[in-house]
């Protein structure tokens, strides 16, 4: 993501974004198998999605494409960089993660590992 260098009044030099960064909109559900994550990303392909797993931090980060070409006659919304961050439980098998990105929305499968997972136990007679 493009970023350019700007000098503050102090002297300093920060770093600043092109453009603002916002947090998309998540629902998360979990059912016996699986955390599902479900992200609305519009303008997002899978090209300007990166998807970030380590120990203990799951990281989401879109942008969407560029503007048309033209000077804008009106203008109701701009375009923002998506980024959100969540802590992951222990229980998540990180191996098998998967995403899909279908028209500007992310669902993010996050199984559960087996010694998690609800199971019945057989009863044998004896």
């Amino acid at each position: 993501m493009s970023k350019s260098m700007q000098k503050r009044e102090d002297s300093r030099v920060e770093t600043v974004a092109e453009r603002p960064s916002v947090a998309p909109r998540c629902d998360i559900f979990e059912n016996k198998d699986e955390l599902l994550l479900v992200a609305d990303l519009p303008g997002v392909t899978q090209d300007t999605l990166r998807i970030h797993l380590d120990s203990e931090q799951l990281s989401l980060e879109g942008r969407p494409a560029e503007e048309p070409e033209g000077t804008p006659l009106q203008r109701e919304f701009r375009l923002v960089d998506y980024r959100r961050s969540f802590l992951v439980p222990d229980v998540i098998d990180r191996e098998k993660v998967s995403a899909e990105l279908k028209n500007g929305v992310l669902h993010l499968h996050l199984p559960k590992s087996a010694a998690v997972k609800p199971r019945r136990i057989e009863v044998k007679a004896g």
